[in-house]
């Protein structure tokens, strides 16, 4: 995705105000569009001045990275309403004769389809075809137009009640680093150099949390969730171990 300008993050930051004020004064839930983890960064930059609607987030599955943001709470309006996420699973009609499909296929035959990237929120590809969270808006046309993949003719069928997704869980693994300094950790993990560690972090491609930060010297914490855009995302577990030399061996749940 290309980096967002000043103007749209502008135009971005005015439209969650106005978001915010529209559910505190009538008294509705409001919904943003699917954002990613860099449009988040205005909410985060934002959001004590838009506490006052209450808040919540979500993608669709715990693992989704493009989220929604809703205005209101349950505790505010006195009722509770479901996020309008739909998730649509998506399956080879003739499984022998499939291409070998992407992220990138997926994302692609959906976008010739003249979808808003912002209705569209994480894609996981499966053993056999994939799953695609969007807006429950555009459900009936992904359905009734989205019948092909690449070269592969697809079925398309809407999704219910909890989604199990393949490879949702990380591989658990264990690395030697200096420290548990967040850029040492990030180099270990991806085979790349401190320096390339460091670039990362000044072009704004790190995420703790969904929160972007530019701290490489940020000494992680359990549970902290770690996406490196363009690398892919680790959980870190903690401290396992030091080894002869003083090293620290440390425990990261690592998406593949």
């Amino acid at each position: 995705m290309a980096e967002i300008n000043d103007k749209e993050l502008l135009q971005l930051k005015n439209r969650l105000f106005e978001l915010a004020d529209k559910s505190y004064s009538r008294g509705i839930y409001t919904y943003t569009p699917f954002l990613s983890l860099s449009q988040q960064q205005v909410f985060y930059a934002a959001k004590n001045e838009l506490s006052y609607a209450g808040y919540g987030m979500e993608g669709g599955a715990p693992v989704c990275e493009r989220k929604m943001i809703r205005f209101g709470s349950p505790e505010n309006l006195g009722y509770e309403e479901e996020y309008p996420i739909a998730a649509i699973e998506m399956r080879p009609a003739m499984p022998k004769f499939a291409d070998t499909l992407t992220h990138r296929d997926f994302l692609g035959a959906v976008m010739n389809l003249g979808i808003d990237r912002n209705t569209i929120g994480d894609i996981f590809v499966q053993t056999s075809g994939g799953i695609l969270f969007c807006q429950e808006s555009i459900t009936p046309y992904l359905l009734e137009n989205l019948h092909q993949v690449k070269h592969t003719s697809m079925e398309c069928r809407l999704l219910e009640g909890e989604i199990a997704l393949q490879n949702a869980e990380p591989e658990k693994i264990t690395v030697t680093v200096s420290s548990a300094r967040i850029d040492s950790v990030i180099a270990k993990l991806y085979h790349i150099s401190r320096s390339q560690s460091l670039a990362l972090f000044g072009a704004g491609k790190i995420f703790v949390n969904g929160i972007a930060t530019e701290n490489n010297s940020y000494s992680l914490k359990k549970g902290d969730s770690v996406t490196v855009r363009g690398y892919g995302k680790f959980i870190y577990y903690g401290f396992a171990g030091e080894t002869k030399k003083g090293k620290e061996r440390v425990s990261v749940g690592f998406f593949g």
